[in-house]
C-alpha cells in the first residue's frame, strides 16, 4: 500500500484528503505545520509527500530543502500561490508537481498516480511514445507510424531526452536550461522556445496544438504520454 503523507495547516483538507485518499487505498499520514512533517518523514518513511507552502511555522520550501537533504521522496505541492514565481521556486527547491487551489481530488489523485509511476522501480523505460512516433532513448532512434525514422539534433535529443524519461512532470525554464545548455543560460529562455517548436514540427500531429509536448506559461515544459 503507497504511503501518503499530507501537510497542510488547513484541518478541513487535510480531513478531505485523509478520506479520499484512504477510500483509493493509500496510507494516510497527516501534519499541520513544518516541524512535525519532516519529523514524520524521517519516522515513517512515506512513498509520496503532499505539501503545502503556506505552513504557520517554516516556508514549505524550508521543508522541501530540508526533505531533499536526505530523500528523495516525490512531492507534490499543494497551494493556494498562483504566482509563477512561486511555482518555479517550489520546482527548483526540489518538488516534483505542482497543485494550485483550489483543486478537484480528481486533479490531485490524478497527479499522486502520475508521480507514483514515475518513482516506480524500472519506471525508466528504454523507449517512448510521443503520439504515432515511438522512441528508442537507448538507440537515440525515432520511427513514425510508418517506418520513417525522424533526425533530431544533439540539442533537440538532449531536450526531448529529459521530458521523456519524466513523463507527466512539470520540468522547469531553468532547470532545462541548465541541463542542456549550463548554467549560464538561465535567463535564454527563448532557446526553450526556439527548440520546443522544433521538436513539435517533427513530432506533434498538430504542432499549433501540441498534445504531447505541453508548455506550463512562465514555468516550464512537459511530456504528456
Amino acid at each position: 500500500m503507497t504511503r501518503v503523507l499530507v501537510v497542510d495547516d488547513e484541518p478541513q483538507i487535510l480531513r478531505a484528503l485523509r478520506i479520499n485518499l484512504r477510500a483509493r487505498h493509500y496510507e494516510v499520514e497527516t501534519a499541520a505545520d513544518g516541524t512535525t512533517a519532516l519529523r514524520r518523514a524521517g519516522d515513517w518513511h512515506p512513498d509520496l509527500i503532499v505539501l503545502d507552502l503556506g505552513l504557520p511555522d517554516i516556508e514549505g520550501l524550508e521543508v522541501i530543502h530540508g526533505l531533499r537533504g536526505w530523500t528523495r521522496t516525490p512531492i507534490i505541492v499543494l497551494s493556494g500561490r498562483a504566482g509563477s514565481r512561486d511555482k518555479v521556486e517550489a520546482l527548483e527547491a526540489g518538488a516534483d508537481d505542482y497543485v494550485t487551489k483550489p483543486f478537484t481530488i480528481e486533479e490531485l489523485i490524478a497527479r499522486i498516480r502520475a508521480v507514483g509511476r514515475r518513482a516506480a522501480p524500472g519506471d525508466d523505460a528504454p523507449t517512448a511514445a510521443v503520439g504515432a512516433h515511438t522512441v528508442d532513448l537507448a538507440a537515440k532512434a525515432i520511427t513514425a507510424a510508418d517506418g520513417t525514422p525522424v533526425r533530431l539534433t544533439p540539442t533537440e535529443w538532449h531536450l526531448l531526452e529529459i521530458l521523456l524519461r519524466n513523463p507527466g512532470k512539470l520540468i522547469s525554464q531553468g532547470q532545462l536550461l541548465t541541463e542542456v545548455w549550463g548554467p549560464s543560460y538561465t535567463r535564454e529562455t527563448h532557446y526553450l522556445r526556439q527548440y520546443m517548436a522544433q521538436l513539435r514540427r517533427k513530432l506533434e500531429p498538430d504542432p499549433t496544438r501540441p498534445r504531447h509536448l505541453l508548455t506550463e506559461p512562465g514555468m516550464g515544459y512537459r511530456y504528456q504520454p
